[in-house]
């Protein structure tokens, strides 16, 4: 008698375990379905034929469906700011999310695009990118959150959270996937403290949020693909984390060797029956893998989906797709994601907002352009996307275009107008997902033909597929993804610079908005504007998002999730052809502190149109937690809402500060607001690379309490801590309350501090 998926679903029903029931089902299959679980459905050649003619906007990619088990398998979308398939609502990029500094928008945000990927056909995304942002000249910045692995970390757990209402979620790539050019053949070198302590708690805090798939990385670790890294995938992400859901690969190059990526843990192959098809019978015959393996794969792919089960069986909703309720939260999202980076005031007027009754010049290519973002596999075909230049001419301004290519007419325009607003940045042929060409021996990959009655069945397939429709926008663009790649260049176009100084030289009230994926390098012609906005690749509601904060109907919030440097000599090294690089745990905020350098803005920066203050900060020591306590006052004109953020440096001093807790406040003007942020004293741990364990922090620990990385009116404690052991108490003294970071605050600093970041 066959034992089907429904009665598997029943037996779960009826109180049997999900691990029993994935076993006796996994038992009634043949081997040929067992192996079928292994990889995609699709067949490689006549996959990649698909995929030129836009087929990743078209159909979900499938795995292990069998028919004769009633088995549904997975049905692949991607969807970090939408989903890529069908004409959905696009998004602001995660970066842009991750400048809110705020879970809750973000998961309504998972919460919503779930739904879409539904009403589309998936069951399963692989929409949650957390790769830390070692250096924003990489190519795919846009499609993460930002430098830190605590800010990361919690971001995409939220994601996961909303996503996971509708579909199973898979958080990519693990692991150390920050450059884009060498993808396919860099090998990441990285010590086992600086892999625990910067590149992995995202990926923890986010399985620890039940996140159904891990998704592998092209590139290697320690000398291993990732695809097959028995440290990555077995001894941690298994047996360290205790991780019970299933593996994939990156698509089509995600592996190397068939067999030793089945011991080393992955459990499917995407999307294409590639590799494995080829190879994986013969490690089985040669004894390089076994059955056991094969049929553990297989059993944490069906008690995946046992699992969700209430939540895949829902009916899904068409009519979410392209929604007005989403279309809303689009916009509430772009506005909520600009960050103010700086408003001088001219004649004594602050810059912005604007009061609604100025004539507007408006200037550049990119205010009248879509610019969504990356062309690769996060692009969403929304129908309904506004430009800035849309945004503003919907407004009450009385708006003036010009696209900047004659400077002397633009710099004419802009004299006869009240303010400018100067729309710069890059597009998806500037930064993005690289696919570009690779090394030629990977096509050795590849098998040389696909199986006749698998092509002939996904021609069916294709020939049944409704219509998408392909936007207007992008015009000629070649079929399939864009080149993109890793940034060249930190600084705008030589073309913007050009622009910005000719529109400044003859309006004094310059507004300057930056549309990019990351950190851009701005300190040849920040000095000759008063106002400069970060607004991202905005999604389909960029232009109204971004009007609703230069009009002031949305204060700004946002708050840079990286560092700005001055110069590109002040971070690291980046080298985007490289075919070995070390990483360590000094980028970003750290690695500028670590050398004394000033940033442009620092991590956590960003400005309001209204003033805060922390009044007041306490911390108490309670078992396993450190409690942060005080409240937040608003002593400017505007309700507005300020992020407090908490860092804490440890007592070994060669150990990088940490981000340990943030926290969104509202706060009405003249009023107070309290806030509560609590740290686990597990947040402070340090990986002791010879135990390969981690070791409590003991000693004194000084948590700043502030408005950004390094602010010097941050309310610093010390506390010292003794550790923690066998789940008792964990004793902690708190030593001294003061007002700086790192020793008194002069005058002098303060001015300089006050002056640079406008505090």
């Amino acid at each position: 008698m066959v034992f089907s998926f429904d009665d598997a679903r029943r037996a779960v029903a009826d109180g049997a375990s999900i691990e029993d029931v994935s076993r006796r089902f996994v038992t009634g299959m043949t081997p040929t379905e067992r192996l079928w679980c292994l990889d995609g459905d699709t067949p490689t050649w006549a996959g990649l034929a698909f995929l030129n003619t836009d087929g990743y906007h078209r159909s979900t990619f499938q795995a292990g469906q069998i028919d004769r088990l009633g088995f549904p398998g997975i049905r692949f979308s991607d969807g970090p700011r939408g989903a890529v398939v069908g004409n959905a609502t696009c998004f602001p990029v995660s970066m842009a999310r991750g400048a809110t500094w705020d879970p809750e928008l973000e998961e309504r945000v998972g919460h919503a695009i779930g739904q879409e990927l539904r009403a589309i056909g998936a069951n399963f995304t692989g929409a949650v990118c957390v790769n830390i942002l070692r250096h924003p000249a990489w190519g795919r910045a846009q499609e993460t959150y930002g430098e830190d692995p605590f800010h990361v970390g919690e971001m995409g757990a939220a994601f996961t959270r909303g996503l996971q209402n509708h579909v199973l979620a898979c958080v990519k790539h693990f692991a150390c996937n920050s450059m884009e050019n060498a993808r396919f053949s860099v090998d990441i070198q990285i010590d086992e403290v600086g892999l625990h302590e910067v590149y992995l708690p995202h990926f923890r805090r986010v399985i620890d949020a039940g996140v159904a798939s891990v998704m592998s990385a092209y590139n290697s670790v320690n000398g291993e693909w990732c695809g097959q890294n028995h440290e990555l995938l077995a001894a941690i992400l298994r047996d360290e984390w205790g991780f019970t859901g299933f593996v994939i690969s990156d698509f089509i190059l995600g592996l190397r060797d068939a067999g030793p990526s089945l011991t080393a843990g992955l459990d499917i192959e995407m999307p294409f029956r590639m590799m494995r098809a080829q190879h994986l019978g013969n490690a089985l015959d040669n004894h390089e893998a076994s059955w056991a393996l094969v049929d553990t794969a297989v059993e944490r792919i069906v008690s995946t989906l046992l699992r969700f089960d209430a939540v895949l069986s829902t009916p899904p909703l068409p009519e979410v797709l392209g929604s007005p309720a989403h279309r809303q939260l689009a916009r509430e999202v772009a506005a909520r994601s600009v960050v103010l980076l700086r408003n001088e005031p001219v004649d004594d007027v602050a810059t912005l907002p604007l009061t609604g009754t100025e004539s507007v010049g408006v200037f550049g290519r990119l205010a009248a352009t879509i610019n969504v973002g990356d062309g690769g596999s996060s692009d969403v075909w929304d129908l309904d996307c506004k430009t800035i230049l849309d945004g503003l001419n919907d407004s009450a301004l009385k708006v003036t275009y010009d696209d900047g290519t004659d400077l002397l007419q633009a710099a004419e325009v802009a004299h006869n107008v009240d303010v400018a607003i100067v729309v710069v940045g890059y597009t998806y042929l500037d930064e993005g997902e690289f696919i570009g060409q690779t090394d030629r021996s990977l096509m050795q990959l590849f098998p040389p033909a696909d199986e006749p009655d698998n092509a002939h069945r996904y021609a069916q397939e294709i020939a049944l597929l409704p219509p998408t429709v392909k936007p207007d926008r992008l015009g000629e663009r070649a079929k399939g993804f864009s080149i993109g790649g890793d940034r060249s260049s930190l600084r705008l176009l030589g073309n913007d610079v050009a622009l910005i100084n000719a529109v400044a030289a003859t309006n004094r009230r310059t507004v300057v908005v930056i549309q990019a994926g990351s950190a851009v390098v701005v300190n040849e012609w920040i000095g000759s504007v008063p106002a400069v906005l970060q607004a991202w690749y905005g999604g389909s509601q960029a232009g109204p998002g971004l009007v609703d904060v230069l009009l002031g109907v949305v204060n700004p919030s946002a708050r840079v999730p990286f560092t700005v440097p001055v110069d590109e000599t002040d971070l690291p090294a980046f080298d985007r052809d490289a075919s070995t690089f070390t990483y360590d745990r000094w980028h970003g905020w750290w690695h500028l502190k670590r050398h004394g350098t000033i940033a442009q803005f620092p991590f956590g920066f960003g400005l309001s149109y209204t003033d805060f203050e922390i009044a007041d900060a306490n911390v108490a020591v309670r078992g396993h937690e450190i409690v942060v306590a005080g409240t937040i006052r608003n002593i400017g004109q505007r309700d507005g809402s300020d992020v407090v953020q908490v860092y804490a440096e440890l007592p070994s001093t060669d150990t990088p500060a940490r981000l340990v807790g943030f926290q969104r406040v509202e706060v009405a003007r003249g009023m107070t607001s309290a806030f509560e942020i609590v740290v686990r004293q597990d947040q402070l741990a340090s990986r002791n690379p010879v135990s390969h364990r981690w070791d409590p922090a003991v000693g004194v620990v000084q948590l700043s309490v502030g408005r950004f990385a390094g602010s010097p009116k941050a309310i610093t404690h010390a506390i010292e801590l003794g550790g923690f052991a066998g789940g008792g108490e964990a004793p902690g003294v708190l030593l001294a309350e003061w007002q700086t970071e790192a020793g008194p605050v002069t005058e002098d600093s303060i001015t300089e501090t006050t002056k640079r970041f406008g505090l």
